[in-house]
């Protein structure tokens, strides 16, 4: 342990899931000699100036923070090489160039929230559900020029339930990645663990093509009537609770929070809706029916559905 309290480690991240991880770093004694995390930005109707989740954190435990706008100009450099760190650490940060991750002497290690080689990219977690996988994991491993390929080091896999949303294993995933993170870090302190390419990294998880994780685009979210009730279910589950999948509900966007899968064969077409204007709101699929639970109408708060039907009023009614 003493080699690892010796490490001068910068830890980059921004929103919660990276807190968990720089919390159990700090837990653990590491020496944490910079944190570097997004700008503050303008948010909410007063357009306040709000910090990064990893900024509360990393002041309330009196840590050094950079906030650098660019992550190239030579001030920052400047400042990040007078930190003489011998590791960085990054978690859910933005991607860095050659002159940052290469420049401490242990390099740069990277927490990724899918099962390298599967599922590189933005969105690791809303992909591993939208596709339905049953199981999904954390791996960490050594960053390099193109995204989210870099040699692993160590991963742990969990399942996913067949009814959890992206924000659940999210939540789940954050505590696991951090237990990886420090194990991982523990490791190379001691100057244990084996760097593997992820060309020779094996499991069952590894399948040709590898599945892709990009950055979810309001067309992604759309959904398709025209797809199984098993597809749509999954994508609203794979979307929940943020940035949601939607449909249009007479002429406005309707959000899908909560939904369940109805087999009853469609009596109507494909997209779709009955409802009884207390109980139920459900939309015809193309081989069944996805019976809507919490919602979000345009202009309006997200409610659950019998909130919903109470004070709506169809123009089909």
């Amino acid at each position: 342990m003493s080699k690892l309290l010796s490490l001068r480690i910068v830890f980059m991240g921004t929103p919660e899931f990276a807190v968990a991880s720089l919390s159990a770093l700090v837990d653990a004694g590491c020496n944490i000699v910079g944190v570097i995390t997004a700008p503050d930005k303008a948010a909410g109707r007063g357009l306040q100036l709000q910090q990064s989740a990893v900024k509360q954190y990393a002041v309330a435990k009196g840590l050094n923070v950079l906030q650098p706008e660019k992550l190239k100009t030579p001030s920052f450099i400047e400042t990040l090489q007078a930190l003489k760190a011998d590791l960085q650490v990054v978690v859910a940060f933005r991607m860095l160039p050659e002159m940052v991750w290469s420049m401490p002497p242990m390099g740069t290690i990277n927490l990724h929230g899918s099962l390298l080689p599967q599922y590189r990219g933005a969105a690791p977690i809303n992909w591993a559900v939208i596709n339905g996988e049953q199981q999904t994991g954390v791996t960490s491993f050594k960053l390099k020029q193109e995204i989210d390929t870099g040699d692993i080091l160590l991963q742990e896999s969990f399942s996913i339930g067949e009814n959890e949303t992206a924000g659940e294993v999210h939540d789940r995933m954050k505590a696991i990645g951090a237990a990886l993170l420090l194990k991982t870090v523990e490791g190379l302190a001691e100057g244990i663990l084996k760097e593997t390419p992820q060309s020779e990294w094996t499991g069952p998880h590894i399948t040709e093509p590898l599945k892709h994780a990009p950055k979810i685009f309001t067309e992604t979210a759309q959904v398709d009537w025209n797809k199984t009730t098993a597809e749509v279910y999954n994508l609203i589950r794979g979307l929940a609770p943020y940035p949601a999948a939607f449909t249009s509900l007479e002429g406005k966007k309707l959000k899908l929070f909560k939904a369940e899968k109805l087999e009853a064969k469609p009596s109507i077409p494909t997209g779709g809706f009955e409802t009884d204007g207390k109980t139920f709101l459900r939309f015809a699929a193309a081989d069944g029916y996805i019976n809507l639970l919490e919602l979000q109408l345009e202009g309006k708060k997200k409610m659950p559905v019998a909130d919903f039907l109470r004070g709506h009023r169809f123009s089909k009614q």
